[in-house]
């Protein structure tokens, strides 16, 4: 499946964003979705995942109780809202998708990769 991220941009430390991933086949509803993040000159990490039938939902520390990860099946869409973004939320945000039958639903490997979407929280 085809991912294509949008919904970034620049926001006052507090403030909140939505961050879109949108697929191109139908088969979005047996792909476990994620969101990670990569910071200059840090690694890539995890943000947060959500199983393929949306019945469960997994969040980095660094981010429970501030993002939501949602989706939407008729639009073959899935979404992170972040609320209360802080400038360490400050990177570039990927979208990311696994088969159903590929392993627990927040675990690497993610086989589908988005391009990308900036985010950018000023102090």
């Amino acid at each position: 499946v085809q991912l294509q991220a949008s919904g970034g941009g620049l926001v006052q430390a507090g403030g909140s964003l939505r961050l879109s991933c949108a697929a191109s086949e139908r088969t979005f509803s047996t792909y476990s979705m994620a969101w990670f993040r990569q910071a200059p000159g840090k690694e890539r990490e995890f943000v947060a995942a959500i199983s393929w039938d949306g019945g469960n939902t997994y969040y980095a520390d660094s981010v429970k109780g501030r993002f939501t990860i949602s989706r939407d099946y008729v639009k073959n869409t899935a979404y992170l809202q972040m609320d209360s973004l802080k400038p360490e939320d400050t990177a570039l945000y990927l979208c990311a998708g696994k088969e159903k039958y590929s392993g627990a639903y927040y675990s690497p490997p993610f086989g589908s990769w988005g391009q990308g979407t900036q985010v950018t929280v000023s102090s």
